[in-house]
């Protein structure tokens, strides 16, 4: 038997293979064509303290090997989602993963607050990509000072693991890794979307209603494996690599750079099965190269520059 399963804090994981949060909706949407048991964790839609309608459209824009986004983090509030989609969720046999997305600390705060005391929530996942109103709209997760607060806030209000999604709009992500494990953060998902445009030179105008969203996709994939990797050379919890994951082994290049285990994002939108076949692959591959345990895998890259080394080239 090949291991395939991994920890956050004090919850396991069947296997080191999720969805990504906002491309998989709450679970239920795609219960009839993918067995989500077979999933190491859902994700969920990312949920504030009321429902948010999102931006208006255009807001999903196809790109050469990717896609822009500009959704609004669009969602059903977090007592709709109690009352809706936790039940459904809290019958699943696979961990189930809270995303919470904010305006505010105390947002953030109360949002955790009243998902923490429900049993079929397991872990979070924190968005820091999302507007400071109070500081006239910039994120919290392209501020260090801010991010960390969060992370402390929030660790003071759970014992459920704690995940952080860190945005690569930054200068060193790493900086950032290590201010949320500093603040009591069990994990980080790297990397979150860059900041992307498309134009339509028909009629001059951006693609977009907002002009810049978000890029994920295929396209991105290198960038966040250069991510992951820096984060890896910084900090000791896990990561939770995203970014491009198409195949199992995408995957793998992941584990190898550092990524204790995966998330599966755009992929789900050509193939909302990917993520199982992936998990299925990354055993089988595992099996095929003798290893006992999937997570052999993780960090096992030889390189022969030193991150501090490739930092100082950048």
């Amino acid at each position: 038997m090949i291991k395939t399963s991994f920890k956050v804090r004090d919850v396991e994981f069947k296997n080191r293979v999720l969805v990504a949060s906002g491309t998989f909706g709450y679970g239920d949407e795609l219960r009839d064509l993918v067995d989500v048991t077979k999933l190491g964790g859902l994700i969920t839609k990312s949920l504030s303290w009321k429902p948010r309608d999102g931006n208006p459209p255009q807001r999903i824009v196809e790109t050469p090997s990717g896609m822009l986004n500009s959704i609004g983090l669009a969602n059903i509030g977090v007592h709709q989602f109690i009352e809706n989609k936790l039940p459904y969720l809290e019958s699943l046999d696979t961990v189930v993963v809270a995303n919470i997305a904010a305006s505010s600390v105390d947002e953030y705060c109360d949002v955790l607050s009243v998902l923490n005391e429900k049993s079929g929530v397991d872990a979070f996942e924190i968005n820091v990509s999302c507007p400071n109103v109070k500081e006239g709209g910039l994120s919290f997760g392209t501020d260090c000072d801010a991010t960390a607060l969060i992370t402390r806030k929030l660790r003071a209000l759970t014992e459920k693991p704690l995940i952080v999604k860190l945005t690569p709009n930054v200068t060193h992500i790493s900086d950032f890794a290590k201010a949320v494990e500093e603040a009591g953060a069990d994990a980080v998902s790297v990397i979150n979307t860059l900041i992307g445009m498309a134009v339509d030179i028909k009629t001059r105008k951006p693609r977009l209603s907002t002009v810049t969203g978000g890029l994920s996709g295929p396209a991105i994939k290198p960038i966040a494996l250069a991510k992951v990797y820096e984060v890896a050379q910084a900090i000791d919890i896990p990561i939770l690599g995203i970014g491009g994951i198409s195949s199992f082994e995408d995957a793998i290049e992941f584990l190898l750079v550092g990524a204790s285990a995966v998330q599966i994002g755009t992929m789900n939108y050509v193939d909302p099965s990917a993520s199982v076949k992936i998990a299925e692959g990354l055993r089988q591959y595992a099996e095929k190269n003798n290893l006992r345990d999937v997570g052999e895998f993780v960090g096992a890259i030889e390189a022969t520059v030193e991150f501090s080394v490739l930092q100082s080239w950048l």
